[in-house]
């Protein structure tokens, strides 16, 4: 009987053993997993900068940087706003097809920008793209959570009328942000040649 339990106890210890190395094996395994996600994630996310080489390089838009002592208010230091101007002026009565905010804003706290290294670029694309990209239109109430990051959901303020917004836009959302981008400026040269009456070639 002595025997019999020491087999038993040893075959026991064997069985723990084995379960353990397993566990242990596969929680590196996944861990290691991780972190290449992670490295690759890192590695795409797109940067404020890399958003206002895009626009610039799209036919006739501008990027307004507001700063200290252009005249511009001190909340809107940090952020910038697109426009369509071919004669790169601002345009004094044309508000702008996308932005990047870097704060909360007045009743504009919900992104939580507040966080590190957290901005969020902010699209008028259009009713189309608008219900393409959430489903519902504009003025029907969204249901996103307007501080997730790297998704495309309606602005939290303006998305009754059709802007969309991406919080920290990254992998998932990079080829997203540039196509919306793109209709934004799209729309906002054919607001311009309605006003002037040009006839600019199309996208």
């Amino acid at each position: 009987m002595a025997d019999d339990l020491r087999v038993g106890t040893r075959s026991s210890s064997v069985f723990r053993l084995e379960v353990s190395t397993s566990l242990h094996k596969h929680l590196n395994e996944t861990l290691e997993h991780m972190t290449m996600e992670e490295t690759v994630t890192m590695e795409e996310i797109m940067t404020m900068e890399e958003i206002i080489g895009f626009v610039e390089s799209l036919e006739g838009a501008l990027a307004v940087r507001p700063g200290p002592g252009d005249g511009s208010p001190e909340i809107s230091w940090g952020d910038t706003f697109f426009f369509y101007a071919p004669d790169g002026v601002m345009p004094q009565a044309t508000q702008p097809f996308a932005t990047i905010v870097t704060k909360n804003q007045p009743g504009d706290e919900r992104s939580r920008l507040d966080r590190p290294d957290t901005f969020r670029v902010n699209m008028a694309a259009g009713k189309e793209a608008f219900i393409d990209r959430t489903g519902h239109a504009p003025r029907e109430p969204a249901t996103d959570d307007p501080g997730v990051t790297d998704a495309v959901i309606a602005h939290p303020v303006y998305g009754s009328v059709g802007w969309l917004a991406v919080v920290n836009p990254g992998p998932r959302t990079d080829a997203a942000v540039r196509e919306l981008l793109r209709d934004a400026h799209h729309l906002a040269r054919a607001r311009h040649d309605r006003r002037t009456g040009s006839t600019t070639s199309g996208r």
